[in-house]
């Protein structure tokens, strides 16, 4: 074997251990935060009775989680491509951790509120730090994979949320429960301190010395004119229309089913768990997916308006209570399989050194159809009308359609 050619695959190993690592860490964090997105919805019944309040109450929790956290994530992404990812990345998952054990101990129903905006700030860095990283620092051939996992990662710490805090709920409390969740994030922290290196991203924009600031009048019209470029607004629409869907199921999807199959609660969060498992392994499908074809595009409608048809039967209710878990588990597969693809779609349309401001002014759509969505849920729920939960959601779904369209549509923006 030649010299070139053993140079070659000792490169090409090392750059293999040097990507899993970089997923692997990278996915643990994301895992985490969407592991604390769901660590007060399926307590709602609970917390309903606890602090006399209504449904429409408690969709506030979510509707100011995800507010600030979209305010803020915009910002965060144009100070990760500053400054880099990794301090951002830890300080906001602490900051996230902290508001989860305050849950714990909220005496009063605008201490909750309190701790859900701080925990929204803390949220907020996740995606763009994220994504910057992957896309930086993973080989350009594994990294339909690395955005699957990295999804994965995120719907795995869903489906833990529920199970961990109704099941320590059970054996102890609710306060418990969102105690014990804040501090596996501090220990979470902790680990990225001790062996996260690989997470630092050394690349920045290049700032020359009459620009000191990539938020200079000069660079900001510019910043604005591309971010609110069509190409882009439609990935905000999709992400936005997406993400109202989904939080719809994971917000009041335990308490609909409820009502709807007349299931206790532990049935219910079985189903929601279900959903965002089957989910996860729809993103590990569409990963693959998104690697072996440029149509990313056709795998992303597909999924979405097969979900939404699946949410419509559930929702119409002609389908049985012993059902329901099954169907629910496949609206989350194919709801999965588009997340990959959706990330390559925002790749495509994302000129160099723009990652950080890209992904996280686009991922900030997600928060504003989940600041948005649980309002109009809560309502619904309040006057008795829980089958219009997933009637909404399936909607959304299929309002994603268009926008994608728009975006395969419109070329690719410049470099």
């Amino acid at each position: 074997m030649s010299i070139n050619k053993k140079l070659a695959m000792t490169l090409s190993t090392q750059d293999l251990h040097s990507d899993i690592k970089v997923i692997g860490l990278v996915g643990s964090a994301h895992g985490a935060s969407h592991f604390f997105h769901l660590v007060l919805p399926p307590l709602f019944p609970i917390l309903k009775e606890e602090f006399g309040v209504t449904y429409s109450a408690l969709a506030l929790l979510t509707t100011l989680f995800y507010g600030v956290s979209g305010i803020a994530q915009t910002l965060a992404g144009f100070f990760v491509d500053r400054y880099g990812a990794r301090n951002i990345l830890l300080g906001g998952l602490t900051l996230l951790s902290l508001s989860v054990i305050g849950y714990g101990f909220a005496s009063e129903f605008w201490m909750l509120l309190l701790f859900a905006m701080l925990a929204g700030l803390g949220n907020s860095v996740f995606h763009p730090a994220d994504l910057s990283i992957l896309t930086q620092k993973v080989t350009s051939g594994r990294l339909g994979k690395a955005y699957g996992i990295h999804a994965f990662s995120g719907n795995v710490g869903w489906a833990a949320a529920p199970v961990f805090v109704i099941s320590v709920t059970q054996l102890l409390n609710w306060q418990y429960a969102l105690i014990l969740a804040g501090l596996l994030g501090l220990s979470i922290v902790l680990f990225f301190i001790i062996f996260g290196s690989d997470l630092n991203d050394n690349k920045r924009d290049s700032i020359t010395p009459l620009d000191t600031s990539i938020l200079s009048l000069r660079s900001l019209f510019k910043n604005l004119s591309l971010l609110f470029s069509p190409t882009i607004l439609s990935c905000f629409c999709f992400f936005a229309l997406l993400a109202a869907a989904l939080i719809g199921v994971q917000s009041f999807g335990v308490s609909a089913i409820g009502e709807l199959y007349e299931i206790d609660i532990t049935q219910a969060t079985f189903a929601l768990t279900t959903f965002l498992v089957c989910s996860a392994f729809g993103i590990l499908s569409g990963g693959v997916l998104a690697d072996k074809t440029t149509r990313h595009d056709i795998i992303a409608i597909a999924g979405v308006s097969l979900s939404g048809f699946v949410l419509l039967l559930i929702g119409s209710q002609i389908i049985t209570a012993s059902s329901v878990i099954a169907f629910l588990g496949l609206s989350g597969f194919f709801s999965g399989v588009t997340a990959p693809s959706r990330d390559m779609l925002v790749k495509k349309a994302t000129p160099p050194g723009s990652t950080g401001r890209i992904f996280g002014f686009v991922y900030s759509g997600l928060d504003l159809g989940s600041s948005l969505m649980p309002l109009l849920l809560g309502w619904l729920m309040d006057i008795g009308n829980a089958s219009y939960v997933f009637y909404a959601c399936a909607v959304m779904l299929f309002g994603t359609t268009s926008t994608v369209i728009n975006v395969k549509r419109r070329s690719v923006l410049p470099s």
